[in-house]
């Protein structure tokens, strides 16, 4: 692919991430994007297909991005505590520095609109942490505890922080609650 097709094809995706994200999926058109993109109709149709196939192509940009991230982490860190805080810090700093990636994330109904997609919770990226938390029951770092429930103790606070500072609630930066949010959740698990 030419490198001319590649800048067109990046810039419908951040166009569309855009526009998702402030208008959501089904109040934004393929006319809306080809304008904000300023590309044209057919060149949308020809690395796309259609808004359906933008909308998948997107999720799964971000889903492999977030997944190369936390493996990363997984890379750099031994231990289950470390991983699963570093991971936190990490979901925090991409609401901060792409609040779009995490609204189009955690808000969109993906499934309305991508039906064949796993939920969100299934991801490629929310599967390694729960990896992450599985590992850390078998080596008695977390104690003897319903995988699902101990993977929503660490990680479901932080999340919900990411929802209160996307919907305006927080006004502080989330990096400003690492420390206390990582604190309550490995209270709740740790063995």
């Amino acid at each position: 692919m030419a490198t001319d097709s590649i800048d067109r094809r990046e810039l419908v995706l951040s166009t569309s991430l855009k526009l998702f994200s402030e208008r959501g999926f089904f109040n934004t058109s393929v006319h809306d994007i080809q304008k904000q993109a300023n590309v044209s109709i057919g060149s949308i149709y020809h690395h796309f297909g259609n808004k359906e196939a933008i909308a998948k192509a997107l999720f799964e940009h971000i889903e492999s991005a977030m997944h190369d991230a936390i493996a990363l982490i997984i890379e750099k860190n031994k231990s289950c505590h470390d991983r699963c805080k570093a991971i936190i810090e990490y979901l925090f700093e991409v609401t901060e520095k792409d609040k779009d990636t995490m609204h189009y994330m955690l808000y969109a109904k993906h499934r309305e609109f991508m039906p064949e997609e796993k939920p969100v919770c299934s991801s490629r990226p929310f599967n390694l942490m729960k990896e992450i938390v599985e590992e850390g029951i078998r080596t008695k770092e977390i104690r003897e505890i319903d995988i699902n429930v101990a993977a929503v103790t660490i990680f479901g606070g932080a999340i919900r922080l990411i929802f209160l500072r996307l919907d305006g609630v927080l006004d502080k930066e989330l990096p400003c609650y690492v420390e206390e949010c990582w604190s309550c959740a490995w209270r709740g698990v740790a063995g």
